[in-house]
């Protein structure tokens, strides 16, 4: 393949490519490229909206460039402050190693193990000496620091602002240094520390890196970026029945947003559904199946996912609850005596968000216990056995007591 037609791919579903001339450029003479993605491992789960960039990513080991997976359990005992608007809390030594070997494995279920380097930002940080850190520092101003949009607003309402923060983007920037990498990728909220990497590359007399950016997915509600602690998310280790049944959830309007940046599928074919969509010549649905069916297929192989479409379509069309469902071992701590609240349970299963969205769920007569629909928010069950707690048509949950 030619680098300009190089390029054109590394370039599909972008939001900034800076700069492109270089790129091109980087290409042509050295042909592997180092491409870096840094990650601090704060979480051991990943899900659909991290997969964004990973999967650019195999489009780059798959164009022959080197890509280093950086797993910062360095910069994770100070945590990233881009979108917060406190001080994040730190890690231990104990949860950063936990969550790293998760994070690890999860990557590989999208990126070639064959083709990904997977360092450590403390090889090289947990090294520095304090004269080295000031001439770190000294290679950007506070006043440049307070230009950046989370920090801006917290110093202007007040919010307090630790000193070791400032220090993350560049710890950041350094790693670029460190790796001599080529090109940084990351979503549209690490700009600013990528940016910093370029700039602290050239005080160190490096060639500054190219910048890839991508879109931050909205998760299931359609609104809110995809986020663990919204509940609008999708795990890549989620069975295939929960992925299958949560895509098929997605609205409409962002099914195709999925295909561009969850699928391999062409720009070109992807336009091809959409124009068959417009016209009429296909159901939503069964769009909405084929992206499902897709994602599924990837993660689990294509017999998982021609399972989960005949599962999902006995539930949605006839009502049958699934044979492999979720479960929820409810322990002694949660009841109340021998009973558990609906609302609670519906809280701790994830399958409502809030004790509001759960009221709304029971008042629309869309939660069932056993069967039987539930009317009374208030009701208490005694739980004995295996019990199915469904809401809606397609969400179950096999509730067992310990």
């Amino acid at each position: 393949m030619n680098s300009q037609e190089q390029v054109r791919l590394i370039k599909e579903n972008t939001v900034d490519l800076i700069q492109e001339e270089e790129l091109l450029r980087r290409v042509k003479k050295k042909g592997s490229l180092k491409v870096k993605f840094g990650v601090d491992p704060t979480s051991p789960d990943i899900h659909l909206g991290h997969s964004v960039v990973l999967l650019k990513l195999r489009c780059f080991q798959e164009l022959g460039h080197k890509v280093v997976l950086l797993i910062g359990d360095f910069t994770a005992k100070v945590g990233d402050p881009s979108g917060r608007d406190i001080t994040r809390k730190s890690l231990s030594t104990e949860e950063i190693r936990a969550n790293a070997r998760t994070y690890k494995e999860q990557a590989f279920k999208i990126l070639d193990p064959e083709k990904t380097e997977v360092l450590y930002n403390s090889a090289w940080l947990s090294k520095m000496n304090f004269s080295r850190v000031l001439k770190l520092a000294s290679h950007y101003t506070v006043a440049r620091m307070l230009e950046r949009d989370d920090f801006n607003e917290r110093y202007r309402k007040k919010y307090p602002i630790s000193l070791h923060e400032f220090l993350y983007p560049l710890m950041q920037a350094y790693d670029s240094v460190a790796l001599k990498a080529d090109i940084e990728i990351g979503g549209t909220d690490q700009k600013f520390n990528l940016l910093l990497g370029r700039q602290v590359q050239k005080s160190y007399g490096q060639a500054p890196q190219v910048i890839i950016t991508m879109p931050i997915l909205e998760g299931t509600d359609g609104v809110e970026k995809m986020s663990k602690s919204l509940g609008n998310y999708i795990g890549i280790t989620e069975s295939p029945l929960q992925m299958y049944g949560k895509l098929m959830s997605i609205p409409d309007n962002l099914v195709f947003r999925y295909f561009r940046l969850l699928t391999f599928l062409s720009k070109e074919e992807i336009q091809k559904k959409e124009e068959a969509l417009s016209k009429g010549r296909v159901h939503p649905k069964e769009v909405k199946k084929d992206l499902a069916k897709r994602i599924v297929a990837f993660y689990y192989g294509e017999s998982s996912a021609k399972i989960e479409e005949k599962r999902f379509e006995d539930v949605f069309k006839k009502g049958k609850v699934p044979g492999k469902l979720p479960f929820y071992y409810v322990r002694s701590c949660e009841l109340k005596g021998d009973k558990i609240w609906i609302i609670k349970l519906l809280k701790l299963t994830h399958l409502a968000r809030s004790g509001s969205e759960a009221r709304r769920l029971i008042a629309q007569g869309g939660v069932r216990w056993d069967g039987r629909k539930i009317k009374d928010a208030e009701l208490e069950f005694s739980l004995d056995n295996e019990h199915i707690l469904q809401v809606g048509k397609r969400r179950f949950m096999k509730i067992i007591k310990l």
